[in-house]
């Protein structure tokens, strides 16, 4: 196996450019997850990389091996989209061995390389099956086995988790992380979702508008955040952000109707901030306060109740315990100052 490295690597179409000169070090066996919105550049970052899109400039390595121009079939990498596109007509097994087949590999390395990557993924039972006969869990690790059966040097995930349910999703994402502890692999993933993000990844890739916004190790990226929109992107529910100006002591949040403390260096008094708190670091005070309950979405375990400031600004807030506030309450809320995070106006920058 082998590690994946991009330099200044840029994709354009015709005149415009959606992939502006990204440098990335992936490691030997590491699981990287790329993440962002919707058009941020991922799946074709991830199709620049499989050779499936041309890279415009810059350069893609494969360990040692320049394969910026490289034919898909020589760059040591398996891909799995988000549709199985698995033969109908074909078994499971005849389906995970048919790329084999078509290169002329003998009968029975065939059936030893498929019979490993069946034991893998517990598919052995269903080897005899078509793909109608099964969930879509069962024909995404059909996709996953014929992937494996190839000993690619790189696995590449585009979104395949998301046109099943939520429990298969979460199944699904249990199988993918397993498989990567069990084989070692280098895995490149893509997602929108960032819980699969955090759960999956060793390094998260996050992207927006064909530039890298950051990249570390998820609870990095949770804890330490570079700009607003990486701590917004990552973290379910998302973190809150109020308006703020720099006071004596902290930041003045009209939500709150007080001065905050916060750690951070902050600009000059009367400067436009943003102060960013996570609904679950903010406690709840019953019984006081002016930030009226619109709705509480009570989840077994934790709630998440929305509050309405006197501002107009939204705020979720999560609640554990036996006592929680309902719709309709009057409640106060607090945080610790090491909990809240700064961010400038303009630049949506993090002020440390």
């Amino acid at each position: 196996m082998t590690g994946v490295t991009l330099q200044g690597a840029i994709k354009r179409y015709g005149e415009t450019q959606v992939i502006h000169g990204i440098d990335l070090e992936i490691d030997d066996g590491e699981f990287c997850v790329f993440v962002g919105p919707s058009g941020c550049g991922k799946s074709t970052l991830l199709r620049m990389i499989a050779g499936l899109e041309e890279t415009s400039d810059g350069q893609i390595h494969i360990g040692s091996r320049d394969v910026t121009r490289m034919d898909p079939a020589e760059r040591g990498v398996a891909m799995v989209f988000q549709t199985y596109a698995l033969y109908p007509h074909m078994t499971v097994e005849e389906n995970m061995g048919f790329g084999l087949k078509m290169n002329g590999v003998a009968k029975d390395e065939i059936k030893e390389k498929v019979g490993a990557a069946s034991d893998i993924l517990k598919l052995d039972q269903y080897l005899s099956r078509k793909p109608k006969a099964l969930s879509g869990g069962q024909r995404q690790r059909v996709a996953i086995g014929r992937a494996i059966v190839r000993g690619p040097e790189v696995f590449l995930f585009d979104e395949p988790l998301s046109n099943l349910d939520a429990e298969l999703r979460v199944e699904m994402r249990v199988e993918i992380a397993r498989l990567h502890k069990e084989i070692g692999a280098t895995m490149i993933y893509v997602t929108h979702d960032q819980v699969e993000a955090m759960t999956l990844a060793d390094k998260i890739v996050v992207l927006r508008a064909g530039y890298i916004e950051q990249v570390g190790a998820p609870l990095e990226l949770y804890r330490n955040p570079d700009n607003k929109f990486v701590a917004g992107f990552i973290g379910s529910p998302a973190m809150n952000f109020l308006d703020g100006v720099v006071a004596d002591g902290g930041v003045d949040v009209p939500a709150f109707g007080r001065v905050v403390p916060v750690e951070a260096n902050l600009p000059a008094a009367g400067t436009k901030v943003t102060v960013g708190v996570r609904p679950e670091h903010l406690e709840v005070h019953h019984g006081t306060g002016a930030l009226k309950a619109e709705l509480s979405e009570a989840l077994g375990g934790v709630s998440y109740l929305h509050l309405d400031a006197p501002t107009g600004e939204r705020i979720i807030v999560e609640e554990r315990g036996d006592e929680r506030a309902s719709a309709g309450d009057t409640v106060d809320l607090s945080f610790e100052a090491r909990r809240a995070m700064v961010f400038d106006s303009e630049t949506e920058a993090r002020i440390r």
